[in-house]
């Protein structure tokens, strides 16, 4: 099922409108270095005004269309748009009195686990649960952009969902499709993964996000994944019937009379499949054939005693 999920807030209701000490980023490895915190939430905002348009655009294509709250004002701005789903930020996942307010809402609630201990996400759960929230999805996510592969740590998805009994999923800053593909393999049910129009646009993330064409093919790729998945079954499906006459089985390989013995080097196990099974094979060693046979026929229970 596919969704576009978007980001309600404000630079206001982000930080302050300071551009000095820790209200710059100073990270030398961060792709916003020098950029202060309020310049760069202004910019990347989604102004409220374009959410209901937005929002009515993916009814329309039964897209599913949800988004993250950074306050509580933002979710009573969703909550008059029926928004469906909440999606909660790892760097807002210790913010409990938001925490509180969307568990309230009774929606569905989708969380990412970056930059948070066990004993913080704990906390995070129980106070989702205990105002609300039955139905909690944990995305496990690196808070790093972009972040390395193998820095992903996916299996952590699995123990999340056995030790907080919940469905889980990643929230992927890596660069390609291969860590959401593997999440899907490992139990993954939702993907959330950044997109741009195009990347030479150097928007503010865009530099770790997907493409239009390369969203299309993790798309593409995530549901064959998961469609490959299946059951487990140990039968012949329908597809397999077709390559059956290709397995081995038993067949005469020179030419012997009626009454001949067979012997080790009268029968071998080739393709196609044809003949009796391998398996017979010693079974049929010693026995006398009640026809004459060439090389080429089938080994069958009517020719032998």
């Amino acid at each position: 099922m596919d969704a576009i999920k978007l980001q309600t807030y404000t630079a206001d209701t982000m930080t302050l409108n300071i551009s000095e000490n820790e209200f710059i980023i100073s990270d030398p490895n961060s792709p916003w270095i020098g950029r202060s915190l309020y310049d760069l939430y202004q910019e990347a905002y989604t102004p409220w005004e374009w959410h209901e348009p937005i929002f009515d655009y993916c009814k329309k294509l039964g897209v599913i269309c949800f988004s993250t709250p950074f306050d509580i004002t933002a979710v009573d701005f969703l909550e008059s748009l029926g928004n469906p789903i909440y999606k909660i930020a790892s760097f807002e996942n210790n913010d409990i009195p938001l925490l509180e307010y969307v568990a309230k809402t009774g929606k569905p609630v989708i969380m990412s686990t970056g930059l948070t201990t066990l004993d913080s996400l704990s906390l995070a759960i129980d106070t989702l649960r205990t105002n609300g929230c039955d139905d909690l999805t944990l995305l496990k996510c690196t808070s790093s952009y972009p972040s390395t592969p193998e820095n992903s740590n996916i299996l952590t998805m699995q123990d999340m969902k056995e030790r907080f009994a919940c469905k889980v999923g990643i929230s992927d800053h890596t660069l390609g499709i291969g860590a959401a593909i593997v999440s899907v393999a490992l139990g993954g049910r939702v993907i959330e993964k950044h997109l741009t129009l195009s990347r030479a646009d150097n928007g503010v993330d865009a530099a770790f996000s997907c493409e239009p064409a390369e969203m299309m093919n993790l798309v593409k790729e995530v549901n064959n994944a998961y469609l490959a998945l299946g059951m487990i079954d140990y039968d012949i499906n329908e597809q397999e019937k077709r390559s059956l006459c290709f397995k081995r089985s038993l067949y005469f390989v020179k030419k012997m009379a009626a009454g001949d013995v067979i012997s080790e080097d009268s029968v071998r196990s080739i393709r196609p499949h044809f003949g009796l099974e391998p398996r017979h094979y010693k079974d049929i060693i010693g026995k006398k054939l009640k026809v004459s046979v060439q090389p080429g026929l089938p080994v069958s229970s009517d020719c032998y005693i």
